[in-house]
């Protein structure tokens, strides 16, 4: 996968001009354009300090006072400082694309580079390509002929990577083994930049590792707390989208009621309201409640109902249960 453009970043990030009814997408568009930043969003800036300030209260305070609330502390800003990556790559808080990207330079997950992730999931936004199992990097979905193939081992592991808390436990490691595979392959046929994505990435995990090592956080417990960010991020991704026809009714609407789900909501940064981000992915996260509350029954039609109350009935009901196949259900053969 070749480096994205400005142009193309900026492309992937407007408002489309094909949801809904015409009348009623001129509408909604015209808000979302309304709300577009005009200039520097300082309450995504003081967030991003934020973040980081109390991350670094997570290492450096906390371990002398409570070591389990340090990890706590810490796997919640991993969460969240991920959260802003897919902020900042969507261009905010400011106009700037190398000043927004030095704000998240430092990989507090130590997964996957932010470049990486910035071409990959902006290549996720052609919506048309949702669920592809070779088009979408961010499907989960097997090809149903190469599942067939798979040696039953490694079926069983990925119908328990099917189920919640398989994905939250195994997900962040074999997504890891999955990306970076993925990556080497790519960068042995030549595509540009990713050598210099990665390099940049250990050299942020570098910095990272030298900062936890002057800390009082003991390394394994920082290490449990990417993991563990990394897997509270997995709740989100684990049923934003699904197989469906129609390229809009593949993506959901959690919405987020009760403690768990206002929590969860903020470090998702509102990105359980998936299909508004979808369909308008320059709109800042603070803003994506409003547009889907004015417009709740149009966002819910669109999507055909694909929404879920909270997140707490998504634990009890998927927590040992998987809520898709594997195999992608509504496949064709590109043969």
């Amino acid at each position: 996968m070749r480096d994205l453009t400005e142009e193309e970043i900026l492309a992937a990030n407007t408002p489309p001009r094909t949801p809904m009814s015409d009348a009623l997408s001129a509408e909604i568009r015209a808000e979302a354009c309304a709300t577009l930043p005009k200039g520097v969003e300082w309450d995504t800036f003081a967030l991003i300090l934020a973040c980081h300030a109390l991350w670094l209260v997570a290492v450096f305070a906390l371990p002398e006072v409570s070591l389990t609330g340090a990890i706590v502390l810490s796997t919640l800003m991993v969460a969240l400082h991920s959260s802003l990556c897919h902020e900042v790559l969507h261009g905010h808080p400011f106009r700037s694309r190398l000043l927004n990207e030095v704000l998240v330079f430092l990989p507090l997950n130590l997964s996957v580079p932010y470049g990486r992730f910035r071409d990959t999931h902006l290549q996720h936004h052609q919506d048309e390509n949702l669920t592809d199992p070779y088009d979408d990097p961010e499907c989960n979905y097997q090809d149903p002929e190469v599942w067939a193939r798979l040696p039953r081992w490694r079926q069983a592991l990925l119908r328990v990577n099917n189920t919640l808390l398989g994905r939250m436990l195994l997900g962040p490691i074999l997504g890891q083994i999955s990306f970076m595979i993925a990556d080497f392959r790519l960068a042995r046929a030549g595509e540009r930049g990713i050598a210099r994505d990665w390099a940049l990435h250990f050299a942020g995990c570098l910095l990272v590792l030298w900062i936890v090592a002057l800390s009082p956080m003991p390394l394994w417990a920082f290490l449990l707390s990417a993991y563990a960010g990394l897997a509270v991020l997995k709740i989100r991704t684990y049923l934003e989208h699904r197989a469906h026809e129609d390229k809009h009714g593949r993506t959901a609407i959690v919405e987020g009621r009760g403690l768990l789900g206002m929590v969860l909501g903020f470090l998702f940064l509102n990105n359980n309201l998936h299909i508004v981000h979808h369909l308008y992915p320059g709109v800042p996260w603070h803003r994506l409640p409003m547009l889907y509350r004015r417009h709740k029954v149009q966002f819910q039609t669109r999507n055909d109902g694909y929404v879920l109350k909270s997140y707490a009935s998504i634990f009890r009901q998927f927590a040992f249960r998987a809520k898709d196949p594997v195999p992608h259900p509504l496949w064709k053969s590109r043969k």
